[in-house]
C-alpha cells in the first residue's frame, strides 16, 4: 500500500526517534466488520528556591498591558506561524489576556449558589511573554489504552504529586482544574469590554486554548517526576479498539480515578459519540465512525467550519462552535459526566470538567483530531486551512508554567505541534474511509406521507420535538450547496443537542450510518451572563447529494431530531445557499509528508 504524502510549509530540527512510514490506517477493524456500519488576595510565587531560566522575555507588571487510508499522521508544521500571512499587531482587535486581579466567582448552574471552589488562580506582580524553548527531544503522546504498566505508575505518581502540592500553588490540581473553569464558566469579562464575558468555547478559540492548557498542564507533571520528556497520553475514542474509558483511569485506589462518572458508561460500555441511546454496540461503533467522518471531512466547506466562528473584542459568546467541537468533544463530555450530580460533574459542565484526569485524556484526543485536520490534501473540501486574520493569530491567554511563572502566550505560537514539541503516536484511522452507503430516495420520496412544512411557515422554532421541514434549493438537482442553521438560541445551562439529516429514507433516528446524516449542533451546560447565548453553524452539503439521488429535486426534506430532553433550543432559521468557499479541484499528484526527524 503506497503511501500518500502530504504538504508542509515550515520544517523542524528537532528529531523523533519514534518516526515512521507506518501509515496510520491499514485496515477495517475485525470489531466493526459485522456493523451496520472578587477580586482576589495577591499573592507571590517562588520557584521553590531553583535557580530557573525562563524560555521568556518582555517583563511586565500586572498592572500594565480521495482514498486517504494510507494518508500519513503529518508532523505538525503545515500550520505553523512561518505558513501564515503576516500581519501587523496594532490593526486588528483580538481577544486579550483576562485581568486575574478582576477575576470573579463562577455560579452554580442549578442552585444559584457560589461553587466550593473558586475559579480565580493566584494573582502575582508580573507576566511574562512566553517563548517555547528548543525542542530537544520530541515528546510521543500514547494511546491512552496501549501504555505500559511503567507509564501508567509514572502517570500516576505525577498526578498524585500535583494533587499533594499545596492549594495556593498554581501548578496544583485544584488550581490547574480551576483554569477551565475560569476561562470557561463566566469568571472573566473581556478586558474594555464591560461586563462582557470572556469565553474560549464556541469560537475559534477552542482548538488553541486548549492546546495550551495541556501544554503546561504536561509540562508541570513533567517536572513533578524530574522527566521532562514525559507526555500525556490520549483517550482513543475514534478507534473501535480505544472507545472504552482507558482502563488505567478506572481504579479507584489510582490517583488518575475520579468517581463523579456515569456509573453507567464505566467499561467496557462503548462512547456514544452520537448520543443516541443505542444499546447495539456494534451500531455505536458504526454511528461513531460516520460521526467522525462527517466532523472530520465531509461537513466543512471552510476553516472556520472547523475551527469555529470568528470571536473578536466586543464579540457576545458563542458565535459558533466548529463541526469537532459540537461533535466528538462535547459528546465525551455529556457521555462521562455524572446524572447523579446536580450539574453533570465532573466531565459533563464546564465548571468542573478539569477535575477528572479523564478530561486533559479527552482533550489530548481532541488536539490530536485538530493536528490531524491540519494534514488533510488541501483539495479536500477544504481550500484553505489556513486562518490568517490578525484577530485569530494575536488573541491571548495567561497560564501558569512548570515553574509557578504567569505567562502571556499567542494563538500564533501554538499552530504547530511540532514547533511546541510533542507528536501523536501513530493509530489506524478507519473512519477514514467511513463515507456512508448510496442512498436512492429523494426528497419527492421521503417526504411521501410525511408531514413537512415550508421553512417559512416554521420558523423561528422551539425544538422540543423531532421536526421536518422542507427546505428549498440554490438550484435543481446535484449543487455545491451549504445547510445555514441561524439564530440558534439556546439555554447555555443545560446540555443540548440536535441532529440533522436530509431526505432520510428510513426515519430511524438511532442509526447514524447514512447518507442522510448531515451533523449536529450541541453544547455542555455552562454559565453565561443572560444563562442565554445565540450562534448558528453551517453544514456542507456537497458530498451528502453526491451519495444521494437529489435528481431534479428543487427542495430537501430537513429532519431535525433533538436528543436532549425538554426545551431550551429555539432555531430562528433555516436555508441553503451556495458554498463561498468550493473545495479546488484534486491534486495531481500527492505533495511530500513533513517528518519530525532531520
Amino acid at each position: 500500500m503506497a503511501s500518500i504524502h502530504l504538504p508542509c510549509a515550515a520544517t523542524s530540527t528537532t528529531t523523533n526517534p519514534s518516526a515512521t512510514s507506518r501509515p496510520l490506517f491499514f485496515k477495517q477493524s475485525h470489531f466493526i466488520a459485522s456493523a451496520r456500519r472578587t477580586r482576589r488576595l495577591q499573592v507571590s510565587c517562588t520557584n521553590n528556591g531553583h535557580n530557573q531560566k525562563h524560555s521568556s522575555e518582555d517583563t511586565e507588571t500586572s498592572e500594565g498591558k480521495v482514498d486517504r487510508r494510507n494518508m500519513l499522521l503529518g508532523l505538525g508544521g503545515l500550520y505553523s506561524a512561518a505558513n501564515l500571512i503576516s500581519a501587523p499587531d496594532s490593526s486588528a482587535s483580538p481577544i486579550q489576556a483576562p485581568e486575574l486581579d478582576k477575576c470573579g466567582v463562577a455560579t452554580n448552574l442549578n442552585t444559584g449558589k457560589q461553587l466550593d471552589t473558586n475559579c480565580c488562580p493566584p494573582v502575582v506582580q508580573s507576566i511574562i511573554d512566553y517563548k517555547i524553548p528548543p525542542v530537544l527531544k520530541m515528546k510521543t503522546r500514547p494511546a491512552a489504552h496501549k501504555v505500559s504498566s511503567e507509564y501508567i505508575f509514572k502517570y500516576n505518581l505525577a498526578i498524585d504529586r500535583m494533587k499533594r502540592l499545596p492549594k495556593e500553588d498554581p501548578r496544583s490540581f485544584m488550581q490547574q482544574a480551576n483554569i477551565h473553569c475560569a476561562y470557561c464558566n463566566g469568571a472573566y469579562d473581556q478586558p474594555g469590554q464591560g461586563t462582557l464575558d470572556l469565553q474560549v468555547h464556541n469560537s475559534w478559540l477552542f482548538f488553541p486554548f486548549h492546546r495550551w492548557y495541556l501544554y503546561f498542564y504536561e509540562r508541570i507533571l513533567g517536572k513533578l517526576i524530574n522527566d521532562p520528556t514525559f507526555a500525556l497520553p490520549f483517550w482513543n475514542w475514534d478507534n473501535p479498539k480505544g472507545m472504552a474509558i482507558p482502563a488505567m483511569f478506572n481504579d479507584p485506589k489510582a490517583a488518575l480515578y475520579d468517581e463523579k462518572r456515569n456509573q453507567a458508561n464505566l467499561p467496557p460500555a462503548v462512547v456514544d459519540l452520537g448520543m443516541t441511546g443505542n444499546k447495539d454496540p456494534l451500531q455505536v461503533v458504526s454511528n461513531n465512525l460516520t460521526i467522525m467522518y462527517s466532523e472530520m471531512i465531509r461537513g466543512n466547506s471552510s476553516a472556520t467550519d472547523f475551527m469555529g466562528q470568528p470571536y473578536r473584542q466586543g464579540t457576545p459568546v458563542n458565535p459558533g462552535p466548529g463541526a469537532s467541537e459540537r461533535g466528538s468533544h462535547t459528546a465525551v463530555h455529556a457521555w462521562v459526566g455524572d446524572p447523579r450530580e446536580p450539574s453533570g460533574e465532573d466531565l459533563g459542565n464546564f465548571y468542573s470538567a478539569g477535575r477528572d484526569p479523564l478530561f486533559y485524556v479527552h482533550h489530548g484526543n481532541v488536539d490530536r483530531m485538530w493536528t490531524l485536520w491540519q494534514y488533510y490534501l488541501p483539495s479536500v473540501n477544504v481550500p484553505d486551512k489556513k486562518i490568517t486574520d490578525p484577530d485569530f493569530l494575536n488573541a491571548q491567554f495567561l497560564f501558569y508554567d512548570e515553574n509557578s511563572q504567569l505567562v502571556r502566550v499567542t494563538v500564533k505560537d501554538c499552530l504547530s505541534n511540532i514547533d511546541m514539541g510533542y507528536d501523536y503516536e501513530r493509530i489506524d484511522l478507519p473512519w477514514l474511509d467511513y463515507r456512508p452507503p448510496p442512498q436512492t430516495a429523494t426528497a419527492k420520496v421521503t417526504r411521501a406521507g410525511t408531514a413537512a412544512a415550508k421553512a417559512d411557515t416554521v420558523f423561528p422554532l422551539k425544538l422540543d420535538k423531532i421536526v421536518r421541514v422542507l427546505i428549498p434549493k440554490t438550484k435543481k438537482g446535484k449543487a455545491d450547496e451549504v445547510l445555514v442553521l441561524e439564530n440558534i438560541t439556546v439555554d447555555t445551562t443545560k446540555f443540548l443537542k440536535f441532529d440533522v439529516f436530509i431526505n432520510d429514507e428510513d426515519d430511524n433516528v438511532q442509526e447514524l450510518d447514512k447518507a442522510a446524516y448531515a451533523g449536529t449542533y450541541a453544547q455542555i451546560p455552562h454559565k453565561t451572563k443572560n444563562q442565554t447565548a445565540t450562534t448558528s453553524i453551517r453544514l456542507k452539503l456537497t458530498d451528502l447529494y453526491n451519495d444521494m439521488d437529489v435528481a431534479d429535486d428543487e427542495d430537501v426534506l430537513v429532519t431535525l431530531v433533538p436528543r436532549h430532553q425538554g426545551e431550551g433550543v429555539t432555531i430562528g432559521g433555516i436555508k441553503i445557499i451556495e458554498n463561498p468557499t468550493p473545495a479546488a479541484a484534486p491534486a495531481a499528484t500527492p505533495a511530500a509528508a513533513p517528518a519530525a526527524s532531520s
